[in-house]
């Protein structure tokens, strides 16, 4: 299995081999032991198409046989063109379309039962932490997305199923449940007035009552993707009763109104500036972080500096930003005054040193603290984890001495000793 883009792909990768080992089939740990190579595309952009298609294209050299799903499965004339050999192509979340595949290009082993799966079902992530995805698709237009025409509408989980999953998850040892979707505040919209029994009380599917029940299954729960809609209001207050932690990942992806309308995106940064400084009120340690799209069709030097002295204001803890790239069948490919490459360079660069200053200084200020640390390797003498604040793979990581005798998936209290603009330096307490 290659599995590439976000962490909703990793999840329907997770879900596709839990099918398949529990029909019998095992999973090879190179090309040349395996019968089929399944490569898992992400379609979102034209570099990640690129990627994807030189995924596959590897996979034919070393293997020969293979079966491509995921996001660009849309575009399978696309890449049946480049490669008439590949066994089949589907698209996203289209569980059983894969399966299928396999069965019929690798007929199943005759006595599936005696390969037994875990309750949890198979992962592509250590085992003490697990993407939970909530819902598929997205009822949001935004003018640089192709996400909607990839994944379809809004289709949220029964909040019993989730919950469900969350418990066999943390029995199977994970500590950190990170909750996934394209939108994850607009969880329940389209089920709203079909609660479920969940341990003999009614759960309504709502992001608040979901983000409730799931702090009361695992240790860490990070919630992902959050569209700053006024209802996430409402989760402050759990991460402050430390049920959830104090963490959002919202894409707000520019601050001037001008670019937000264009981005068909709201167009209220100055409530959000006064939202940010309530949750904070309510959750001093809450850590926001945040992507930005520079270089977007009409973006002027006023619309940049306006995002410049927004995030002056905002103080966000973690920034990434892009510069913006046309995605076929983006409404956003026809808008007028593109910005050029060389503009766009530069203004990715000056907002790239402004948000690393930022983090650099409020990392720094948290030399001398105690820190509740998330293990993620150990070596001979020290180790790597997390703060509440890192999220896997995005975020930074905190560096430990004197830590060999720790554990993978450990939470330990670590003092904090040094900063840099990414990541923090500490030794565990006794």
């Amino acid at each position: 299995m290659v599995s590439l883009g976000c962490p909703k792909n990793l999840v329907d990768s997770e879900r596709i081999l839990t099918k398949l080992r529990s029909d019998g089939y095992a999973m090879s740990p190179d090309y040349q032991g395996a019968d089929i190579v399944l490569v898992n595309t992400c379609g979102f952009l034209d570099s990640a198409k690129e990627e994807s298609l030189e995924a596959i294209g590897e996979a034919i050299a070393e293997n020969g046989r293979v079966i491509v799903t995921g996001c660009m499965g849309k575009e399978a004339e696309v890449i049946r063109a480049r490669f008439p050999n590949v066994l089949a192509v589907t698209g996203a979340h289209q569980y059983e379309e894969v399966v299928g595949a396999v069965h019929d290009a690798a007929p199943m082993p005759p006595s599936p039962y005696v390969n037994l799966v875990p309750d949890a079902g198979l992962k592509l992530t250590p085992r003490h932490y697990s993407y939970l995805k909530i819902s598929e698709g997205c009822n949001h237009r935004c003018a640089f997305c192709i996400i909607p025409s990839l994944r379809g509408d809004l289709v949220s989980r029964r909040p019993d199923a989730i919950l469900r999953e969350a418990e066999k998850l943390v029995d199977a040892g994970t500590k950190e449940l990170l909750v996934i979707s394209q939108d994850t505040s607009a969880y329940g919209v389209d089920i709203r007035k079909e609660p479920r029994m969940w341990k003999g009380q009614e759960i309504v599917p709502h992001m608040t009552d979901l983000a409730r029940e799931l702090g009361k299954i695992a240790p860490w729960v990070r919630l992902h993707y959050v569209y700053p809609y006024p209802h996430v209001d409402q989760v402050i207050p759990l991460m402050a009763e430390g049920l959830v932690l104090p963490y959002l990942d919202i894409p707000f992806q520019h601050a001037s109104p001008a670019v937000l309308r264009r981005m068909r995106r709201p167009a209220n940064e100055a409530k959000v500036l006064e939202r940010l400084r309530g949750w904070r009120a309510i959750a001093p340690d809450i850590t926001v972080r945040s992507t930005f799209v520079v270089g977007f069709p009409g973006e002027t030097e006023e619309d940049f500096q306006y995002l410049l002295d927004w995030l002056d204001e905002a103080q966000l803890d973690r920034v990434g930003a892009f510069r913006f790239e046309p995605v076929e069948g983006a409404s956003a490919n026809s808008l007028p005054d593109p910005v050029p490459e060389e503009v766009k360079e530069e203004r990715y660069a000056r907002v790239m040193e402004k948000t690393a200053a930022i983090s650099a200084a409020k990392l720094q200020a948290k030399v001398g603290r105690t820190l509740e640390v998330i293990i993620d390797e150990v070596g001979e003498d020290g180790a790597t984890g997390r703060s509440q604040a890192d999220a896997p793979e995005i975020d930074g990581e905190v560096f430990l001495r004197d830590a060999g005798h720790l554990k993978q998936g450990d939470i330990v209290s670590v003092s904090i000793e040094d900063a840099d603009e990414h990541d923090l330096y500490g030794v565990p307490l006794a």
